[in-house]
């Protein structure tokens, strides 16, 4: 890795937002009965992967989204997955819009169940190539078959030695460089949305962003991306204050969407990895509560999504669970602002087609 310029380089022990999750201790964490479980779900944020010793393909996904929620459809988001071997480097992440586009068309079958997984597909481009990306996108939109919804360029920076940047080994300040805006620049002519993936003293960057380019659909993921390691251990009260001014600076734009929830990776300040057994739904909605109520009552349920971001959370908690703790949080909403939250606004952002209720 090189180092940023007059920034230490990363610590060995750096925390990072991925972790394999440990099996044995999920499966310490007492099985629930499932809260509403005829609501159907609209799941904004998964991966799939093959990596580092852990699997979590369609199979895993299906056992995951057939846990006792109804899950009605998915949509996968990038995370280096399947990339191409060969061809030009620029091309290399149209593999993963091709896999899940094939993953997609056996979901789409109806063999593999009710829930048609990756039925939205956001995918990596290389956004600093300017105008130039035009091509990469173009190639997006062929390979997901009508599925193809946007772009991902993480910028997640800190300049903590002990955090982990982002996938995409992004520079500070990346979201203004005029390379990556001419790029962005090209994304609202094809149609397609971007998904803004930071860390939380960077939504300043986002808001930049989001006024620049107001007739882009932009997608906060994460809930904007609190930390809580690093030299923000231990801050969690002074991390909120900041975190909820930005919020609310950002929830200004229209052009905005939040995906709620990511809360569950270790990058964060609540550490149910680290406990001998698993969170109940209560407990995870009890600490995620005014981080969730903040997006909601900034964006309203129209603008917010409820997400799973699984494989990654499940550092933290199951699946069953993590949307109970979901159906907890949105108890007091109307049934308008339930349907929002569980699967119309994804809907609506993502354009997806759902099979009829």
């Amino acid at each position: 890795m090189t180092a940023t310029p007059n920034v230490p380089a990363k610590a060995p022990d750096a925390v990072a937002t991925v972790v394999t999750p440990d099996a044995a201790w999920l499966a310490r964490q007492p099985a629930e009965p499932i809260l509403d479980p005829e609501r159907p779900i609209v799941d904004p944020h998964h991966h799939l992967w093959q990596r580092r010793g852990h699997r979590y393909l369609l199979d895993e996904l299906l056992a995951d989204t057939g846990s006792g929620h109804r899950v009605v459809a998915t949509v996968f988001v990038d995370c280096v997955a399947f990339y191409r071997a060969d061809g030009p480097v620029e091309m290399k992440p149209i593999g993963e819009t091709e896999f899940a586009n094939g993953v997609a068309a056996m979901a789409a079958s109806g063999l593999h169940g009710p829930t048609r997984a990756c039925a939205g597909i956001v995918s990596h481009a290389n956004l600093t190539l300017g105008a130039a990306v035009r091509p990469v996108l173009e190639a997006h939109l062929r390979a997901g078959n009508g599925r193809f919804r946007g772009i991902r360029h993480a910028g997640g920076w800190d300049a903590s030695p002990q955090i982990l940047d982002s996938h995409t080994k992004p520079p500070p300040g990346l979201y203004g460089e005029p390379r990556f805006r001419e790029g962005f620049a090209q994304l609202a002519p094809l149609g397609l949305s971007f998904e803004a993936w930071q860390y939380h003293p960077q939504l300043p960057d986002v808001l930049a962003l989001a006024r620049a380019f107001p007739d882009t659909t932009l997608v906060l993921n994460h809930c904007g991306g609190p930390l809580g390691v690093g030299p923000y251990a231990g801050q969690a009260d002074a991390v909120y204050g900041q975190w909820r001014r930005d919020l609310l600076a950002l929830a200004a734009c229209p052009n905005v969407v939040v995906k709620v929830g990511g809360l569950g990776m270790r990058t964060t300040h609540f550490g149910f990895d680290r406990r001998p057994v698993p969170p109940s739904s209560q407990e995870l909605a009890a600490a995620w509560k005014p981080w969730v109520e903040t997006c909601i009552e900034a964006f309203g349920a129209r603008r917010c999504m409820f997400e799973s971001n699984f494989p990654v959370d499940q550092v933290s908690t199951g699946y069953a669970v993590l949307w109970n703790a979901f159906k907890r949080l949105a108890a007091g909403a109307s049934a308008d602002e339930q349907h929002a939250l569980f699967a119309g606004t994804a809907a609506r952002v993502y354009r997806l087609d759902l099979p009829p209720a």
